[in-house]
Order: structure tokens, then sequence, then C-alpha cells
């Protein structure tokens, strides 16, 4: 986090802001009035003199600095933010005024007005991620502007907190779908995701590896580069921009990296995205982002922040209720059911782990059945595994007051295969033929045996 050089126009101002508090990032700066004293506000450094742009040079201002300019005089913000610009060009700026309005500005490429005295000190915080938020847009903005096709990739079996993201990632930046497309390197498998696609009409087109070359940029939402296997194509190991709110991976390149994994849902970022922008968030749209975050939290039960919460309720005020209706209410497949009925009926809680092997299944069937796996009596661990294709594929969920569900999975694939998530959320997928190297067959009690050996050592593995 860089400084905040805080520009009080005047005592008055500067004391009003000494009475909401200063944090310890913030430098206060104080530009006495013609007929005021030169006594020093506390904690303040006067700035006297023009506003020129030495004036803001000397305070050597370095990327990641933000400005805010506290005044109700129209010349005197005027000056000052065109000074700051010349400074600090890249510098977003923060206007508190009561009695200015937007055409009273000044030009300026990220700039941001609100109000003064009805502000408390998590007020102007808030005002401050916002502007942190505009900031970003104009980056991506001036990045991508000139790039003729833009593609926005999801993690493959796309879910629907990066369809909705990459939607509103797709607005930030004024694009369209011939553009701007959403892609993945799989297809979406999961009824109510199906359903979430058909219900809005959005597009997500499946893509091979080769076919990234015909886009001149390459966006992440809600996904990095580790999700694509061991050996991910050179094309996403150095893009333009990273947008998530998992736990930040190494190993590849961005001009532009926006991870938060404080945030349940990296739907709630794009949310901010919008809002900062001044954008309206259309009832399509709006859908979208409110069931990616009901989805990617539980409905706000799980892995929430409060920035999720007021996402949440933003885009709760625009959505459409029939939309939601048709995107969660997917017909359930009978061959999952019964699947489902045959694990159920050998089922056991053992050292708090609920594990039950469906056999072969359609791959949206597992992470369904691990959610209900959970409810068991005593389970702080659900998993559910079943055989997709040629893989082992696996779903795990948890309480969330335990070992990070990410974490475990990964050192359970360790040399097998590829899996990650969240604390209380993740996936495995394991190659059979992986599978049947180390443990010699595929059958329900191999794969039940050896998962649960994996699970139990890597969940009481100490960590480093």
């Amino acid at each position: 986090m860089g400084r905040r050089f805080i520009l009080c126009d005047g005592a008055e101002l500067a004391r009003l802001w000494a009475r909401i508090g200063a944090s310890e990032s913030e430098e206060l700066l104080w530009v006495p009035g013609d007929e005021e004293s030169r006594a020093r506000p506390a904690g303040f450094h006067v700035l006297g003199g023009e506003m020129t742009a030495e004036t803001f040079t000397k305070l050597d201002p370095k990327d990641g600095d933000e400005f805010a300019v506290i005044s109700d005089d129209g010349p005197f913000v005027r000056a000052a933010v065109a000074a700051i610009l010349k400074a600090a060009p890249a510098a977003p700026v923060l206007v508190m005024s009561d009695r200015l309005e937007d055409d009273d500005l000044p030009e300026h490429p990220c700039l941001r007005r609100t109000g003064l005295r009805t502000q408390i000190r998590d007020d102007v915080d808030f005002e401050f991620s916002h502007l942190g938020n505009l900031n970003r847009v104009v980056q991506l903005r001036d990045h991508l502007g000139g790039r003729e096709r833009i593609g926005i990739l999801l993690q493959p079996d796309p879910d629907p907190d990066g369809i909705a993201a990459g939607m509103a990632l797709r607005a930030v930046l004024g694009r369209k779908s011939p553009t701007a497309p959403l892609i993945s390197f799989g297809e979406i498998t999961r009824p109510e995701n199906q359903a979430m696609v058909r219900a809005l009409g959005i597009e997500v087109r499946v893509i091979t590896p080769d076919e990234l070359d015909e886009f001149d940029a390459l966006c992440l939402v809600d996904v990095q580069p580790n999700v694509f296997g061991e050996s991910p194509p050179a094309r996403v190991l150095s893009v333009d921009a990273v947008i998530d709110h998992h736990p930040e991976r190494t190993g590849y390149d961005s001009v532009i990296k926006d991870i938060r994994v404080g945030y349940g849902a990296t739907a709630s970022m794009l949310t901010e995205y919008l809002e900062a922008a001044g954008l309206e968030i259309r009832p399509k749209l709006a859908t979208a982002l409110l069931y990616g975050i009901k989805s990617d939290t539980q409905l706000l039960g799980r892995d929430t922040s409060a920035a999720d919460m007021r996402a949440f309720a933003r885009v709760h005020e625009s959505h459409s209720p029939a939309l939601l209706r048709r995107i969660e209410r997917p017909a359930l497949p009978w061959d999952g059911l019964r699947a489902l009925g045959r694990a159920l009926s050998q089922t056991k809680v053992e050292e708090s782990i609920h594990l039950l092997v469906l056999g072969r299944v359609r791959e949206d069937v597992i992470p369904q059945v691990a959610e209900m796996g959970l409810q068991a009596e005593h389970a702080e661990w659900a998993i559910a595994a079943g055989i997709v294709g040629r893989n082992l594929v696996f779903s795990v969920r948890n309480v969330g007051y335990v070992r990070a569900a990410g974490e475990v999975v990964r050192a359970v694939v360790d040399g097998l295969g590829v899996g990650g998530g969240h604390r209380s959320m993740a996936k495995g997928i394991i190659p059979l033929k992986a599978f049947r190297k180390v443990y010699g067959r595929t059958d329900r009690e191999t794969i039940r045996s050896a998962l649960f050996e994996a699970f139990v050592k890597a969940i009481h593995e100490p960590k480093e």
C-alpha cells in the first residue's frame, strides 16, 4: 500500500480532518488561507506558495501513492488537481467537498468526488477503496483500449462466479462478445451453470490452447495459470490481466494483477469495478453477479467478507428474480441420484471424514454430493469421488474452521494429478492411469481406501 497525501485548504478543514482521525499511511498537508495564522494544526505539514507541479514533486510521489484534496473552493481544487497531475500523472485523486459538483472539477483520468462533513473514518477508507477500484479500471482501459480482440479466459468447466465476473469485465471495458468473448478450455457441465448461461443468453466459447493465438490480449478472470495443469500453455504464462480471489500463485507474468484472497467471490470485485466506473448494472448482469456471489459464498455463509455483502446488496437491487429462479432450479439427473443412493448405503464418517465413492457419473453430480455429504452428523470433511471419462474426479467441502481444503487437495494429488481451491471447498483430478500405477486397481473399495488414507495424512500433517 502506498502513501496517502491529504491536502487541506485552510486550518478549519485541517482541524476537521484531525477529528476524523488520520491513518498511519496518511501524510497531512495544510495550505494556510490568506487571513489565517500560520500556526500549524497538530500533525500537519505546511504547504505554502502556489499550487504548482514543483510543489508536489518535492513530496517525492511514487507508484501506488494517492492524493485527497479537501476544499470547497473551485479554483483551489482545480489548481491542486492540475499540479498533482503534472507531478504524478499515475496517481489517483479523491476530491472531498460539500459544495463542488463534477462540472466544477478539471479533467483527470482517475478522479473521484465525494462529500466531506458527513464522512467518518470508515467512510473515508471506503471512498479511497472506490478510488483504488477506479484506478484499476483506468489502468485496464488504458492497457487494453487499443487491442482488437481480447480473450477473457475462465477456468475449465466455468462456474457462476467466473462467468459473471467475465461478463462484468467485458462491460467495464465497453466491449461486446465479438471483440471480448468469454473463453474456456472445457465445457460447462453442471446443470445450474448450464441453466445460467441459457437463461441469461451467455456464450462461453470452448477453445484449444492453439486458438489463443487469435487474441491480441488475454485476461484471466477467477482463475490463475496453475489451474491449467502442471504444464499450462505458454500463452497463459504471460498475460495482460489476472483478476481473482483465490490464493496467489507464482510462475507467471501479468501486466495488471488484482488478487484479493479476502474476498469470497471475484464477482464482488468486478461489482466494485462497475460501481467505480459509474456504469449502470442492468438486470441480466446483476442477476449473473448475484448468483456468482451467492454460489461461491454459499449464500454469504462461507468465506464471506464485508465487501461481498456490500456487492451482494448492490446487485440485489437490480437483479431479475424471474431469471434467478430459472437458474436455481435445474433438473437433477436420475443416474446421479441412483449413484448417490448406492454410495450412501455404504458410507460412514471416520475421523470426521465423510467419503462417498460414486462410481462412473456425470461430473456435475460430484460437487452436489459433496455439499450434501457435509450435512452428515460429526462430519467436518465431505469428499465425493467419481470416475469421469479417464479421470478420477473428487470434490471436497469442509466446515471452514479446519485446515484449508485447497491446501489439503494439493497434497493429496501431489505427483498424481492437479487440484486446489478455497479454504472450505476444493477439487482434485487424478488420471486413472496414474492412480492404477500407484494403487493397482480403480474399483470402489480401492478408491475409498486410497483417498481416505491420503486425506487423513494431508489433514493431520504438520504445517511447515
